[in-house]
């Protein structure tokens, strides 16, 4: 048998070293976020979450010089392939994911560079990028002008400080797209290949011309060949593969239904066949499940993303099989290349919120505050198979369809989903200990954007876990102090109308059913 070597960097042992911190001797006061924690190269380690924050860190802790300590990880799996360990309606599980540096904030593009040198090896089926795993058929990102945008000019040049903050607030799609544009351009600046590789589209003339479908949406915008798309389950599949061979990591199938904890410390999870799984440390990564388990008011909401998919012909798949990914950041509406003649069309946007009376509630912020009796809980066709997203969304995925692809816009669809994010405020990760109860360690706040980073961030989330975050996202993915406003995600990428109720709109569906039959 060949030996093992690890397929993403690893850093050296010099990096993991433990330290400690001091915590409040009054469980009402928090302690300070992003801050070091006791965990040591000895601790036991529970990961609550299979997706790409919770086996990204199984696999790079695994993979960490020094580090002694056992790597549980529990999730949801499919009760008909119990071997995938996935359960099939997690938001990393689906046809396609838009891999991409086009960020408007100059930490996330610089990170997902980096995880691109990763996903495109594809010299060896062991690759992360081989056999259809990843394919870099280029990304038109575009937004529509309506006059409300800040002056080109307003947005940073290539060069600018990295690290300096933005006020995501007063982002728009137009403003989002210069911003992302311009940090592209400071990528290519350093890298020759990626300066041929992209091109301004002044007009939506040029869009035309670059969408490889004759049509246009958007009224600016520029086309990268150096972003892509990633088969998202083949890929967390391969992952899985990956964390199994390093031999570390205990697999426990089973659903989570509450945390176990004393007064001040969180000691394990509870499974609803009554086992108990106890470790020194406590990490959940939900996914938009966190909220059912950590009360997250004001950090992150569970949100539904609409998604379609469609047949397409053979002559079709021929022709289409060879565009871009299309991504109009105003709208926040998007087409991924097709793949086996279907085409999926999708929506990133504020998204629904589904809140509803939990049986079990979730760990209270603090000791010594009252739990969340409602919660944002996902609602999908695992667990109801009728399910079907709401009128609403389904007409404005047929605008993405009519301006980007429109000889399919009247193709019915085969299926429709919900994709379930956990949203941010800023579009911000949330990767922090808590702040109140000791050994319990979040990673959620994937914001619709996570799964790209799979190559590196795991290793991001072990150096938050021994207390060294990276610099440039000191801040950015910390426990947040909540300011009473209601949560959307403002960062300038989405599209729709915030404050959408599922269960609203679902009746407003049935209603136009009911009078139109």
């Amino acid at each position: 048998m060949s030996t093992f070597s690890p397929a993403f960097p690893i850093p050296s042992s010099s990096s993991s070293s433990s330290s400690s911190s001091p915590r409040s001797s009054s469980s009402s006061s928090p302690r300070s976020s992003s801050s070091s924690s006791t965990f040591t190269n000895t601790s036991s380690i529970l990961i609550i979450g299979s997706g790409v924050f919770g086996l990204g860190t199984a696999y790079a802790l695994s993979r960490r010089d020094g580090f002694s300590g056992s790597i549980t990880v529990v999730d949801r799996s499919n009760p008909s392939c119990p071997d995938t360990f996935f359960a099939p309606d997690a938001a990393s599980i689906d046809t396609s994911r838009i891999v991409r540096a086009d960020y408007a904030d100059r930490a996330y593009a610089s990170l997902c560079d980096e995880a691109q040198e990763v996903w495109r090896k594809q010299d060896k089926p062991s690759d992360l990028g081989a056999e259809g795993r990843y394919s870099e058929a280029g990304l038109l990102l575009v937004a529509n002008d309506d006059g409300s945008s800040p002056a080109p000019a307003a947005a940073p040049t290539a060069g600018a400080d990295e690290h300096k903050p933005i006020d995501k607030s007063r982002l728009t799609g137009m403003y989002y797209a210069r911003m992302s544009w311009a940090n592209v351009l400071s990528l290519a600046s350093q890298d020759p290949l990626l300066a041929e590789r992209i091109r301004e589209l002044p007009n939506p003339e040029a869009i035309r011309a670059a969408s490889g479908t004759g049509s246009c949406s958007g009224t600016w915008g520029y086309i990268n060949h150096n972003s892509g798309w990633a088969n998202a389950e083949a890929s967390m599949a391969w992952l899985l593969d990956q964390v199994k061979q390093t031999g570390r990591v205990n697999f426990v199938p089973g659903t989570v239904v509450s945390l176990e904890h004393d007064e001040t410390t969180v000691t394990g999870a509870k499974l609803s066949d009554g086992r108990v799984l106890s470790a020194d440390l406590v990490m959940v990564a939900a996914g938009a499940w966190t909220g059912s388990l950590v009360d997250l008011q004001g950090q992150a909401i569970a949100t539904g993303q609409t998604l379609g998919y469609i047949n397409i012909t053979e002559e079709e798949q021929d022709n289409l099989g060879k565009m871009p990914v299309i991504l109009n950041l105003t709208t926040g509406l998007f087409i991924i290349p097709p793949v086996n003649r279907v085409l999926k069309v999708a929506r990133h946007a504020y998204g629904y919120v589904n809140p509803i009376e939990v049986p079990v509630p979730p760990l209270p912020i603090s000791p010594d505050s009252t739990p969340a009796a409602t919660v944002s809980i996902p609602r999908t066709s695992y667990n109801d198979p009728k399910f079907s997203i709401p009128a609403e969304g389904a007409a404005d995925l047929r605008v993405a369809l009519r301006e980007m692809v429109p000889q399919l816009q009247d193709r019915p669809f085969i299926k429709t989903r919900l994709c379930w994010y956990s949203d941010t405020r800023t579009g911000d990760f949330l990767i922090d200990y808590h702040p109140y109860w000791k050994n319990l360690f979040i990673t959620t706040g994937d914001s619709g954007h996570a799964f790209k980073f799979m190559p590196v961030i795991g290793n991001k989330i072990v150096e938050c876990i021994m207390g060294q975050c990276p610099q440039e996202f000191k801040g950015k993915w910390s426990w947040k102090q909540p300011d009473g406003r209601p949560l959307f995600t403002e960062d300038g990428s989405r599209g729709g109308k915030p404050g959408l109720i599922l269960a609203d709109e679902l009746a407003k569906t049935e209603f136009m059913l009911d009078t139109s039959s």
